[in-house]
This record gives C-alpha cells, structure tokens and sequence, in this order.
C-alpha cells in the first residue's frame, strides 16, 4: 500500500493502522481509500461519514436504485457530496457501471478529501465546490441527481423547480427534528412525497433507525 504513515500518534495512529490491515487483508478499492484519507486528512470527520447508519442508509440507496433503474448511468451529480463517500461505494459495487460521477458540495474543506477516497476511479470522478442553486442543470444534463441531505434544504420544492423536466432524482430525508442542523424534516414519508411533487415515483420507501425514519424517493421532476 502506497498510505504515508500518520505523525500524529494515540487514536489516529490506531485508526490508521486498523484501516491498513483490514485494507491489506481484504484487499478493497474502497477500504484503501479510507486508509488513504485517515493518513493524508487527519481532520476529516470520516469515521461520521462512515459510520454505521450513514453506510446502510446509502447501501439502501444502491440496492433500491439498482432495482428501480438498473445499473447503467452516464453521468451522476451528487448534491450535498461531503466527502464522495456515496460515489465510492457506487464506483465499487459491481452492479453498477457508471461513466462518471461528480460529488458537488458548498464546503470547498471537503473536495480534497472526496478526490483522496476515490482516486483510483481516475478522472471518472470529480470534486467541485458549487453552490446546489446556482448549478445550470440544463446545460449539465446528469442521467441522475442524488440529494440524500433534503432536510438541509429550506425549500425543497424550489430548488426541485431548477431541475429541468424529466430528470432522474434519488432524494433522501428524515424526521429527525431534534438535529438543530435539520431545517426541513418530514413527519412521514406521504409528508416527503408531497413536499417533493415527483411526476413519476419509482420508488417510495422508509428505513428506520434507532433514532429517526429515513425516507427516499427515487424517480422523475
């Protein structure tokens, strides 16, 4: 492995020792990356980017996309990209082949990481900093856009309003409205189905945690 042993010792040096053997043990695109990105970026948050809930609710995202869809994309926009944690699993999951993939986020801290997670997909993917509204959707013509963070977004209507007719959405919320940073949960996944306003579901459906539902709907504007 080409990961650059961490300075900085205690919890960080365990974390990246951890990532480097299971990485050399299972021998994985994705687990090389994170070793990557805990050796090159010690002050990432990724062990929140990676935990748990995030990776089921984006494996859910993946099994419900594939079954909806199917496998074949050209080029997918991910809003809200943070650290290009849901491009990485897409690149590396068999089912799919995608011609690229653009991770878009408004917080130019992230871009460094997302391009050291998903380096071996090459120039198929790219880090942009850009803010979500003033993106020309028409000109770029994704085959999808995935927001999977619609509980950030004050209206979510308006900004679906931007999207030119007939494009492909995996959109994702919460009723997680004890999070201060959450400004548009839903009650109810009907509650999401209306504020989004899709004109064709393909799929509509609710995962439950401990703490919140996670509602996605996949689909057309």
């Amino acid at each position: 492995m080409d990961v650059t042993q961490a300075r900085n010792a205690g919890g960080h040096e365990q974390a990246l020792d951890l990532a480097r053997g299971i990485a050399a043990y299972v021998d994985h695109p994705l687990v090389a990356g994170l070793a990557r990105v805990i050796a090159k970026h010690p002050t990432a948050d990724i062990a929140n980017a990676f935990n748990h809930k995030q990776v089921a609710c984006k494996m859910w995202a993946l099994d419900e996309l594939f079954g909806s869809c199917g496998g074949r994309f050209g080029r997918i926009w991910v809003l809200g990209g943070w650290y290009g944690v849901l491009p990485a699993m897409l690149f590396n999951d068999a089912r799919f082949g995608i011609a690229a993939i653009d991770s878009i986020d408004i917080d130019p801290e992230v871009g460094p990481v997302a391009r050291t997670l998903n380096r071996e997909a090459g120039d198929r993917f790219r880090a942009l900093t850009e803010d979500m509204y003033a993106l020309d959707y028409a000109a770029g013509r994704p085959d999808l856009v995935v927001n999977t963070s619609c509980e950030h977004i004050a209206e979510l209507g308006a900004w679906l309003a931007l999207l030119p007719r007939g494009t492909n959405v995996l959109l994702q919320s919460n009723d997680y409205f004890s999070e201060p940073t959450h400004i548009n949960c839903v009650a109810s996944l009907a509650a999401f189905e209306a504020m989004a306003a899709l004109r064709e579901i393909r799929f509509s459906g609710e995962l439950p945690t401990k703490k919140y539902t996670r509602f996605m709907l996949i689909g057309t504007v």
